[in-house]
């Protein structure tokens, strides 16, 4: 059966004594080794979902601030597009304004044009007819009566030839 001799027991003694020593050696700075590891990866994964959380919020914060930035982006271009219109139609109305003053600048001036033309032919006309009719009646007349009736003859002829120009029969 089972002999239990003295080897046996000093064999037990020596696992027992073994195991204490190699614990005291061995176990403990390992089981201490494996410990902390353990503590250094549960500390480093709880750092790890920290900073994830941290890089979630600052994703949603510059999510926004990009949002931000493009609705102020489009709100600019927006004013700078009506700015821009504005201007453009303060820029035509001026040179409509500078095209309706410099034509009616041109009509004034042909007016005078007219005018002047108008009061030369009529000086020339009133010195033929003075002339003509001094021929006709071989002698002189006096320079004052014949402006006179040559005046009011030409002004008849104006009127008959052109009744609704009221600026050619005065005179």
């Amino acid at each position: 059966m089972l002999d239990f001799s003295v080897t046996f027991v000093i064999t037990i003694v020596n696992i027992v004594v073994l195991f204490f020593i190699l614990k005291a050696l061995l176990f403990k700075p390992v089981t201490k080794f494996m410990a902390e590891r353990e503590k250094r990866v549960k500390d480093s994964i709880e750092q790890s979902e920290k900073d994830k959380n941290q890089a979630k919020a600052l994703l949603a914060q510059y999510e926004a601030q990009l949002k931000t930035a493009e609705t102020e982006a489009e709100a600019i271009l927006k004013a700078a597009r009506e700015n821009a219109k504005q201007e453009a139609e303060k820029i035509i109305a001026d040179g409509r304004i500078s095209m309706e003053t410099t034509l009616a600048n041109a009509r004034r001036q042909l007016e005078m044009e007219h005018e002047s033309a108008m009061a030369n032919f009529r000086k020339e006309a009133a010195a033929l007819v003075v002339a003509a009719t001094g021929r006709l009646l071989n002698r002189e007349i006096k320079s004052e009566d014949s402006k006179l009736y040559a005046d009011m003859l030409l002004g008849e002829i104006s009127h008959e030839v052109t009744p609704s120009n009221k600026e050619v029969g005065k005179s």
